[in-house]
């Protein structure tokens, strides 16, 4: 135990005094007393709040997702939640939801306990539910607040704690400040406030909710569409769908939306219908990634689906893959379905009369230009927000406060999107509804949604994107990634791929009224940009990259170029 640092050690002997901590949780770190650097990486830190709440690796430790890092996070978010309430009538409340992940069940109902334990009232969801769906609850049921415990795509050792406001949006910078400076100022976990479940529930600060929540976000997701009169003729049965939920929480919601807007040849992939915290038949539950749709291409080649879809792990992302003329399915990155679903959304909108004189699309930096120049055709206003949803709903927020605006339609790169005033986080059972409805418009017209991005592709240009992350883990990792962030910073290039670089957006230093956010953006002469961003969730640095051609093969051939190039500075 000598080679730990003193604050390390201090702060394991703190929790293995800790006459509130349970004995199981003790003997792990116990076991560890030969693994110094296991133990470092445990305590080196308290688990920090990332984009919206935390996330982490399950174990014992100040560093990792447990019930007392869980109950230590909610007593600050208690505190918030109070001050929130102020003056107002009645008892402040809670609406919170989990997903399918180790222990969330029982985190959930730890952040039930401990807000019961401070007066709050906790609405909670007795079984998995999708994270935009305790977006619209908080909104629907008029809540003062709303956590979902969910890691989103990340490995199946990882959970979370997102935190979200009365508006059902995550907590931007401003807010979470407030509950990490409560959480900071409680000394010990013995001053976290709790109940029983018995005592909760006969207090009435335990409060289940079920069916009729259930029931209303499907009727409003469903109420999204923009062409309800097509699909009701039965456009929407002549497309063949099939979906996998990933083993998360998109199965059932997914599937009652779409039957409601007429979508019955549905398929699933039985292997990755249900619930399973392990997610065995995928290297990672992510729909960004082609190989986690193995088993629904080879179902759809064997019934000859004319698109696939598939949810992540608490369903707020959505990917979709699209059979291809000659029989092949090609996957849609986020920029393309996000592009192909402003297309559609608003030119559907203006067909039918209802879209606005002062329409917004929002989008985040590092989302492909192309959805812009899209809704700019449609005489709406494009806003950039920095990367996480909750800028976007942030804006969701100032546009309703305001009136200046009408909100249309919201998307970031990573597979979120959101049409609709109902949530304020992305939802990908509308993301399915809307792109399952847009495949079956097209193919009435005898196009695929590949034909479609063409046709977007010759209008507007030859937009081509890229992502590469580089994954550097614990407390030498940390270090690494602020290494190479200061690199770049302090020593930006001049020219990449022979084309020199215009202009270097900082964004740290609050750019254009953004809040500031460690970002570094190059914009490059030829109007192709990339980007350096560490992310807020995993111990990783991302790339973006992004073009636009004269054709397909000049787009490629660029992208190539500039992402190449970066990458050998990161690699050296």
């Amino acid at each position: 135990m000598a080679e730990l640092s003193l604050a390390v050690k201090d702060k394991l002997d703190s929790w293995l005094n800790d006459a509130s901590i349970d004995e199981n949780t003790k003997q792990e770190l116990r076991d560890l007393e030969s693994n110094q650097a296991e133990l470092e990486d445990r305590f080196y830190r308290d688990l920090e709040f990332g984009t919206g709440g935390l996330r982490g690796v399950i174990g014992a430790g100040s560093n990792r997702m447990n019930r007392y890092t869980i109950a230590r996070a909610t007593q600050g978010f208690a505190k918030y939640i109070l001050e929130s309430h102020g003056d107002k009538e009645g008892q402040p409340s809670v609406v919170i939801a989990h997903d399918c992940r180790h222990f969330s069940p029982e985190f959930a109902l730890e952040s039930a306990l401990v807000l019961a334990g401070n007066g709050i009232v906790a609405k909670l969801f007795p079984s998995l539910r999708p994270t935009p769906q305790l977006s619209y609850s908080v909104r629907k049921l008029s809540a003062t607040g709303g956590i979902v415990i969910t890691a989103s795509h990340n490995p199946p050792e990882y959970n979370g704690f997102k935190v979200y406001n009365a508006t059902g949006c995550q907590l931007v910078p401003s807010e979470a400040e407030r509950v990490i400076d409560n959480i900071q100022k409680l000394n010990s976990l013995q001053e976290v406030k709790r109940l029983s479940r018995e005592e909760a529930e006969s207090k009435g600060l335990l409060v289940w909710l079920g069916e009729a929540e259930d029931e209303a976000f499907a009727d409003t997701v469903a109420g999204a569409s923009v062409n309800p009169e097509l699909m009701a003729s039965g456009a929407a049965n002549d497309l063949v769908v099939v979906f996998t939920p990933l083993h998360g929480t998109g199965n059932i919601p997914v599937r009652r939306a779409l039957e409601k807007i007429g979508f019955n040849n549905v398929h699933i992939v039985k292997e990755q219908e249900l619930p399973d915290g392990n997610f065995t038949t995928v290297k990672s539950p992510n729909p960004e990634e082609r190989e986690a749709f193995a088993m629904a291409i080879e179902l759809g080649k064997t019934i000859g689906a004319d698109i696939l879809i598939g949810t992540d792990p608490d369903a707020d992302r959505m990917g979709a893959v699209v059979r291809t003329a000659d029989g092949e399915y090609e996957i849609l990155t986020g920029n393309q379905s996000g592009s192909i679903l402003v297309h559609y959304v608003l030119s559907q909108m203006k067909e039918h009369g209802k879209l606005p004189a002062n329409g917004a699309v929002v989008k985040t930096i590092v989302t492909s230009e192309l959805g812009a120049s899209i809704a700019r055709h449609y005489g709406a206003t494009v806003f950039n927000t920095l990367t996480g949803f909750k800028y976007i709903g942030e804006k969701m927020n100032q546009f309703d406060e305001s009136g200046e605006y009408t909100y249309l339609f919201g998307y970031e790169e990573s597979y979120g999107y959101l049409a609709g005033n109902y949530a304020r986080d992305k939802d990908a059972v509308v993301a399915s509804t809307l792109i399952c409805e847009a495949a079956a418009f097209y193919k009435q017209q005898g196009k695929t949604l590949i034909d479609v991005l063409e046709e977007l592709y010759q209008q507007y240009g030859y937009y081509r994107e890229a992502l590469a992350s580089r994954t550097l883990k614990g407390k030498d990792g940390l270090a690494q990634i602020g290494a190479l962030m200061n690199d770049f910073r302090t020593n930006p290039p001049k020219q990449v791929a022979d084309i020199t670089v215009s202009e270097v957006l900082d964004y740290s230093l609050g750019l254009d009224g953004l809040p500031q956010e460690n970002v570094l953006k190059f914009l490059l002469e030829d109007g192709s940009w990339f980007c350096l961003r560490p992310s807020g969730t995993e111990p990783k640095i991302k790339f973006y990259f992004a073009v636009c051609g004269t054709s397909g093969e000049d787009a490629k051939a660029r992208i190539n170029r500039l992402q190449e190039e970066v990458l050998s500075r990161v690699d050296a």
